[in-house]
C-alpha cells in the first residue's frame, strides 16, 4: 500500500521544516508540500527537509490540497496534514491503521476525543464542529465528534467524490460526499497542539466568518443537493 502526505502551506516557514522532518519515512512513500503562494521560504524550508515541493498559485485551502492530490501518481491513500505543527505527524500509524486492516475508507483525526492542548481550539471552532459533527452523525449514521483536516482517505475513492470548494469548504464537502457515497467512515483520537504562527482561519476575523460559512451552509447544501 502507497501512502502519501499531502501538506498545503501558506507562509508556514517557522514550522514546515520540523513538520516534514517529524514524519517517519517508513510510514509513508512520499511527502508532499503544496506552495499556496507564500510571501516567506516556505518552499525551500520544505524541500530542505526532503519533502517534494509543487507550487500552486490559486489561492484556496481545497486548491492547494487538489493540486497535492494530482501529483500523487501510484499513491493508494493519501493523508492531508497541517504544516503548521498543530497536528502530530507521529500519529500517522494510528490514522492509517484501520485502512491498511481495510476496516475503513476515510479515517479522521478527532481532536476533541484526542489530547487538545489548552488554548490550541477557540470556542467557536469547537461549537462548529459539534454542529457538523451531529449533523452527520443524524443524517448519515456516522460516529464522529470532530471534523479536523488531519485525515486519511483512499485515493481511488478521494477521486471519485467530485471535489468542488477550492476553499475552506473541502474538507466538509469530503466528508459529505463520502458518507453519501457510503464509504466507510471512522475517527480515531489524534492530538492537537497550539500551531506556531497565525491561524488562516480561525485566527482571523474574517477567517472565523468564512470557517463558520463553510460548517454550516455547505454540508447543508451537499445533503440536500441529493
Amino acid at each position: 500500500m502507497r501512502i502519501s502526505v499531502i501538506i498545503p502551506a501558506l507562509n508556514e516557514e517557522e514550522a514546515i521544516g520540523f513538520v516534514v522532518r517529524s514524519i517517519k519515512p517508513d510510514v509513508i512513500d512520499e511527502v508532499i508540500v503544496v506552495d499556496n503562494g507564500s510571501a516567506d521560504s516556505t518552499a525551500a524550508k520544505a524541500q530542505e527537509a526532503g519533502a517534494m515541493v509543487i507550487r500552486e498559485p490559486t489561492r484556496g485551502y481545497g486548491a492547494a490540497c487538489r493540486a497535492g492530490l494530482m501529483a500523487t501518481t501510484e499513491t493508494d491513500v493519501v493523508v492531508f496534514l497541517d504544516g503548521d505543527n498543530s497536528d502530530d505527524p507521529r500519529e500517522l500509524p494510528r490514522l492509517l491503521s484501520p485502512i491498511k486492516s481495510d476496516e475503513s475508507d476515510f479515517v479522521l483525526g478527532s481532536r476533541l476525543s484526542g489530547l487538545l492542548e489548552a488554548g490550541a481550539m477557540p470556542f467557536h471552532a469547537r461549537l462548529g464542529n459539534w454542529f457538523f459533527a451531529g449533523l452527520m452523525n443524524t443524517v448519515y449514521g456516522l460516529n464522529i465528534t470532530d471534523i479536523g483536516s488531519f485525515r486519511a482517505i483512499r485515493r481511488d475513492l478521494l477521486l471519485s467524490l467530485g471535489m468542488e470548494q477550492m476553499t475552506f469548504g473541502w474538507p466538509v464537502e469530503m466528508l459529505v460526499k463520502a458518507a453519501k457515497r457510503g464509504a466507510r467512515i471512522r475517527e480515531v483520537p489524534v492530538s492537537y497542539r497550539k500551531r506556531i504562527g497565525v491561524s488562516k482561519v480561525s485566527g482571523t476575523f474574517k477567517g472565523s466568518l468564512l470557517s463558520a460559512y463553510y460548517m454550516l451552509w455547505i454540508p447543508i447544501r451537499y445533503i440536500l443537493k441529493g
